[in-house]
């Protein structure tokens, strides 16, 4: 018999018997972050074998959960530190929450990951939207179980709100990007260009273009894949939701630039980009970003388009608006390792607020208001 308000816990989500799955609510349709499948992928590609993994969960009186809290319980010196079970490859981070869903659920799964982790001593939980609802409910139910939270800054994120059609989004860009895609595509297609986007209906197609992936990525300026299975993976997943548009340029057939894009619940998110150094004259990554783009708006008819982590210079010439994104970290002040903790990051922040202050003195203007 289920007792609904009970709060249960697994390591594992490929732990349960057939016709027992409790997280059917949250299958991907459309959003990757606001899956369970997204988390199945991080732990089974990263946490395969870590049984510091967990994942608390409210269950409803059918057996199905209707909110699902994804932790990760880490040692950092003396604290016993609960994080959010993310890393480098998670964009946004946030609870996973049903339709039907206690408005105090997450109030008893923080209680009960605190409890069953000896007190605990941190929460650091990121990287979240802090326009959203769930991030606002951390803070309140946080402080409600008697923790202090405070906030820090992540990363930028350039993102597009879509408004009319492909030309009209093309003709607010700025004069040189417009030229310039306008000319080197011209260019790259004369030479015996081609570009293409997978969408996953075709499976060896998709398996072909996670091979000229791989081979573009290892012959780009980026560091190897420290898990090189993850983003073919997650290729194959998006694939099997329609979400994927994986884009490559091929020069004379050979794949020069890969771009992976997905597209879903009226966004596309522009996820991985590489390109063949040795073809960076033919400037492939902006003919094939411009082509992604027009795609994405026409076909997809997305009403945002994301390009995720990071306030690199190139994201401004395509995006037109910039938010933060910021992450949690709460402080429990019963433990004695929570306190000292709490007492350090009050003091770093207080100097860091002075000096702030100092340096603005100094260059004649106003400091910004300290928002964590």
């Amino acid at each position: 018999m289920i007792t609904p308000g009970v709060i249960h816990c697994c390591h594992r989500l490929d732990q349960f018997a057939e016709g027992e799955w409790p997280f059917a609510a949250f299958a991907l349709n459309g959003n990757l972050d606001a899956s369970i499948d997204w988390f199945a992928l991080l732990q089974q590609q990263v946490y395969p074998a870590d049984p510091n993994v967990i994942y608390y969960y409210d269950l409803a009186t059918n057996g199905q959960a209707r909110a699902v809290l994804p932790l990760r319980r880490i040692r950092q010196g003396w604290a016993r530190t609960l994080e959010s079970l993310s890393n480098y490859y998670t964009s946004l981070y946030a609870p996973l929450f049903g339709p039907d869903s206690d408005p105090l659920a997450l109030r008893r799964l923080l209680a009960a990951a605190t409890r069953e982790n000896g007190g605990a001593d941190v929460i650091r939980l990121a990287p979240m939207d802090p326009d959203s609802p769930s991030y606002g409910a951390l803070m309140n139910e946080l402080r409600a179980i008697g923790w202090i939270p405070l906030t820090f800054f992540c990363f930028g994120n350039w993102f597009l709100k879509v408004e009319g059609g492909w030309a009209d989004y093309w003709r607010e860009r700025g004069a040189n990007l417009r030229s310039a895609a306008k000319r080197r595509t011209q260019k790259f297609m004369a030479a015996g260009g081609s570009l293409d986007v997978i969408d996953g209906s075709d499976a060896a197609e998709v398996e072909a273009g996670i091979a000229a992936f791989r081979e573009v990525y290892a012959a780009s300026w980026k560091q190897p894949e420290p898990y090189p299975d993850f983003v073919p993976s997650l290729i194959r997943l998006l694939a099997a939701r329609d979400m994927l548009r994986l884009g490559i340029a091929r020069l004379e057939g050979r794949a020069v630039a890969a771009q992976l894009w997905m597209a879903g619940a009226g966004k596309a998110s522009i996820y991985k980009l590489a390109y063949r150094e040795d073809f960076a004259a033919w400037s492939p990554g902006t003919v094939l970003t411009a082509f992604l783009m027009q795609r994405v708006i026409e076909d997809d008819r997305v009403e945002e388009v994301d390009f995720l982590i990071g306030d690199d210079a190139y994201k401004r010439l395509w995006m037109s608006s910039r938010r933060e994104r910021r992450g949690i970290i709460a402080y429990n002040p019963r433990t004695l390792a929570g306190g000292a903790l709490l007492v350090k990051e009050m003091a770093g922040r207080l100097i860091q607020r002075g000096r702030r202050r100092l340096a603005a003195a100094r260059a004649g203007r106003h400091p910004k208001p300290d928002r964590g």
